[in-house]
This record gives structure tokens, C-alpha cells and sequence, in this order.
């Protein structure tokens, strides 16, 4: 291994030699078993003579911490008890992060924990997701770009991704837009991280939907954004709530997060009218609408828009895998300069080869394709969940009118925002995972209910599940 040794004088060679590397065994950094470098490329490394580093490898040895083998080399001994590295001593006056920074809760690991019914939101089921045909296409650009892979490559993304992104938002979504306006990105949270660098200032006003997406509030908060959350209603976001001094308004029009209702036309261009008298961006975060069960599509709040005033952001982590990290934003010629200056500053692009290969799987038609596999899969779930919710819990919750996306929201019929989370306590007890509606909210009063997903639980599971739910309100 490349071992450092630091030499800071040119006495006691040897001994500065044996002390660091005693050093590093002691704190863990060198585990039992690993190689130390030969005497001869130590020596030659730090120009000393072979001699001088040998003698501090015999001291070792003679000590117990490293063994030498005849014609193999020289390891760090088996026999010792390494303990775990010690966190370094916190300086006198250690350095502090932005208040923003402190104020964050600590980010979720979604990873951490399988239950055995797993009712958690946005989690779509990579089980299903067509991963032989995933890594031939993945394979295919590595090998077709072997020799362009020592280059760096346009921030704005793949030109055939943003092409295909392009076309299939356009047939989709009725999203206004070419590949000049797709910029490619890390997922949907790297494109609000950009939209915020380009148009926020510290202090400036954001206001978003109140229970609403908990990453997107902390990115802009994080800014030094001035953060108002606005109610939804049974038609979305409530337009005459929204601050006069708002820079720029987030909002999931066609499947609000977490509530599941659709933004009704009215308000749509009310929020258009008051985007433009307010000289405000909107930023529309299509979550889940590829997933529609019934009524006809809603158009994309993008379509609608005449003056330049919606950033339309969306990715591939709920219709293919969330790992991918492959998202994009559709915006106004105005911003996208300045956008793509930010991608570049940011980390300069996303990972090539997975942008030409989702460019692919898009064109051949296989994301359409496994979106309609997955809808059939996930309304049967849901479907199954609405029978056992009214067949059971009726005294207990009232079902919110959903149409599309990996979950449904319920409001309790009696009861306060602390028993809502008590339910959820008592669930993970019995290895039941469901979520807290007042978890997505930031206002007071936070509403009494749960949301339960149905993208990762299958259809053999979801009766138990809920039976044992359902024995954690009747305690």
C-alpha cells in the first residue's frame, strides 16, 4: 500500500519511521493483515537507505505489531486488538457552519431499515425494474464511448438525452420545450440546488406548499432563503395565500405531495396571473404523474404558461431506479445560460455513459413501457389498500382523494397530530412502516394523519399489514 511517512528532521530516521507506523496500527488506520510497502520502496521513497528503514521494521516485529514472511513481505500482525479510530480532539475554537446548516434535521437513510410491511412513500420497487436490459444498454456506451471517456462533456447534458427527454415530456406531459431548453442534472433536488443558485439571494422569499416536499423546503432554506409555507385546499395550492414578496413559489400541481390532489385549472392560471404581476418564478415539480389510475391526464402547469415564467424539473428515481440519479429541468431561454453556468460550477455534468444509455432506453421505447407495466402493478396495490381502508378502518381515518402517484394520505377522523405519530410508533413495533402526515408539514397546526405508500409493499403482504395497523389504534 502507499504508506506516508512524514520525516521532519534528520535525526532518529528509523525512529520517526517505526513511531508513525506504530501510530497508525494503534489508531486503526492500519487493520491486521494489511501489507506494509517493501523496505527497499519505502527507502527508495524517502530516499534513506534500505538499512535505516529496516531497522525500524525489526522494532516492530520484535514488538509484536507487524510479522515478516520469508519471500512474501512484511503485515501488520493478526494478533493485535486494533481499536476503532479516534475522533481527533475538537480544537479550541472550532469552526461552525452556517446557522441554516445547524438548523437541518439530519437526512433520512431510506436504506437503512427493511420492514417486513414496508408502507413508506415515493419508494418505487426496483424489483420489477428491467435491469438486464438496463446494464446491455449501459454496457453498450461504455464501450461505445471508451474513447471520448477522457473528456468532459457539455454541463447542459447528453445532446441525445436532452433530445429524447425533449420528446417524451412533449407526448406526455405537453410539455413546451426542445432539446435547447433541457438541461440533464443529478435528480430533481440538484435541479432546485441549481434554479436556487441562479435567481435566490439571502433573505429572498420562497413560499411552497404547506404540508409539502421536506427536501425541496430545506434546499431553499438552506440558501438563506426567507421560507412561508401557503395551505392547500381540495383544488391545491390556496393562490391568494401566496406572499406578495415571493421571489419564487415551488409547487406539485398535478400530484400534491403529500395531500395526492390535482391543482385545478382555475387556480392554475390564477398562479400564472399572480406569477406575473409578482415578477415571481414558478417552479412545477411533476412528481408522480406518470402514475394516473383514472381521469384524463392533466396538463403540465409548463403548458400552460405564455410568459416564460415556469422551470419544469423532473427525473427518472420513481419511474426507474432513485440510485440513477438522472434528472433535468425544462426552462425558459432566459434562464438557461445562467443554468447551465451553475451545472458546470456545480460539478460540471452527470455521468455520461448513464445519459447516453437512459437516451436509449427512452427512445426505444422501453421507459414507456415499463411505465406501463408499473402503473397496472401499483393501481392493483392501491387498489387492494382502499378495500382493506374501508372495509376496516372506518371509524379510524378518511381516505383523501388521490388519482395518481405511490401513496395515499388519510386524515384521522378524531384525534390530534400526537396520536397520529404514537400510531406510527406502535407500527414500527410490529414491524409496520407508515408515515406521519404532520412529518411533511412546517406550520402550525400540523395535521392528524398517515400516509401509506404502496411502492415497495407487495399485494401478498399489504392485508397483513394493515390488520396489524390496524391493531395500532384500538390499544
Amino acid at each position: 500500500m502507499d504508506l506516508h511517512v512524514s520525516l521532519d528532521s534528520r535525526s532518529d530516521l528509523a525512529g520517526q519511521i517505526y513511531r508513525q507506523i506504530r501510530a497508525a496500527i494503534l489508531d486503526g488506520l492500519l487493520g491486521p493483515g494489511q501489507p506494509l510497502p517493501s523496505s527497499r520502496d519505502l527507502a527508495t521513497r524517502l530516499a534513506l537507505s534500505r538499512n535505516t528503514v529496516s531497522v525500524a521494521y525489526d522494532r516492530l516485529v520484535a514488538e509484536g505489531f507487524v510479522v515478516g514472511r520469508a519471500g512474501v513481505g512484511t503485515y501488520v500482525s493478526d494478533q493485535i486488538s486494533v481499536p476503532a479510530p479516534a475522533r481527533p480532539d475538537e480544537p479550541g475554537v472550532p469552526l461552525r457552519p452556517r446557522s441554516e446548516w445547524e438548523a437541518q434535521g439530519e437526512p433520512a437513510d431510506l436504506s437503512a431499515t427493511e420492514p417486513e410491511y414496508d408502507f413508506r412513500p415515493g419508494m418505487p420497487d426496483v424489483r420489477l425494474f428491467p435491469f438486464a436490459t438496463w446494464r446491455a444498454l449501459v454496457g453498450r456506451q461504455l464501450r461505445l464511448s471508451a474513447a471520448r471517456l477522457g473528456a468532459y462533456a457539455d454541463p447542459a447534458g447528453h445532446p441525445g438525452l436532452r433530445a429524447a427527454i425533449a420528446r417524451h415530456v412533449g407526448v406526455s406531459r405537453a410539455v413546451h420545450a426542445t432539446a435547447d431548453d433541457i438541461l440533464v442534472t443529478s435528480g430533481t433536488q440538484q435541479a432546485l440546488d441549481l434554479i436556487s443558485r441562479v435567481l435566490l439571494a439571502p433573505g429572498d422569499v420562497v413560499a411552497m406548499e404547506d404540508p409539502g416536499y421536506r427536501p425541496a423546503w430545506r434546499l431553499f432554506h438552506s440558501s438563506g432563503a426567507q421560507m412561508v409555507g401557503v395551505p392547500v385546499d381540495s383544488d391545491g395550492m390556496v393562490v391568494d395565500a401566496l406572499p406578495s414578496r415571493a421571489r419564487l413559489v415551488y409547487v406539485s400541481p398535478s400530484h400534491q405531495f403529500p395531500l395526492g390532489m390535482s391543482m385545478s385549472l382555475s387556480r392554475r392560471l390564477g398562479l400564472l396571473a399572480w406569477a406575473e404581476r409578482a415578477g415571481a418564478v414558478i417552479v412545477e415539480d411533476d412528481y408522480d404523474s406518470e402514475f394516473r389510475y383514472t381521469g384524463r391526464p392533466i396538463e403540465s402547469l409548463q403548458s400552460l404558461d405564455r410568459t416564460g415564467r415556469v422551470v419544469y424539473v423532473g427525473s427518472v428515481s420513481k419511474t426507474m431506479l432513485p440510485t440513477l440519479r438522472l434528472g433535468f429541468c425544462a426552462a425558459p431561454r432566459s434562464l438557461f445560460a445562467a443554468l447551465r453556468k451553475a451545472k458546470y460550477v456545480a460539478d460540471w455534468h452527470t455521468a455520461l455513459p448513464m445519459q447516453a444509455a437512459l437516451a436509449e432506453f427512452i427512445d426505444r421505447g422501453l421507459l414507456a413501457r415499463h411505465i406501463r407495466r408499473m402503473r397496472g402493478v401499483y393501481l392493483a396495490r392501491r387498489n387492494q389498500i382502499e378495500i382493506c381502508l374501508d372495509r376496516d378502518f372506518g371509524e379510524h381515518l378518511q381516505v383523501a382523494s388521490s388519482l395518481a402517484g405511490l401513496h395515499l394520505a388519510a386524515w384521522l377522523k378524531s384525534g390530534s397530530t400526537e396520536e397520529a405519530l404514537a400510531v406510527v410508533r406502535r407500527a414500527r413495533e410490529v414491524e409496520v412502516a407508515i408515515t406521519a402526515l404532520s412529518d411533511f408539514a412546517r406550520c402550525a397546526p400540523r395535521p392528524a394523519g398517515l400516509v401509506l405508500g404502496y411502492g415497495l409493499i407487495t399485494l401478498d403482504r399489504i392485508e397483513e399489514g394493515l390488520r396489524l395497523l390496524h391493531g395500532c389504534f384500538v390499544r
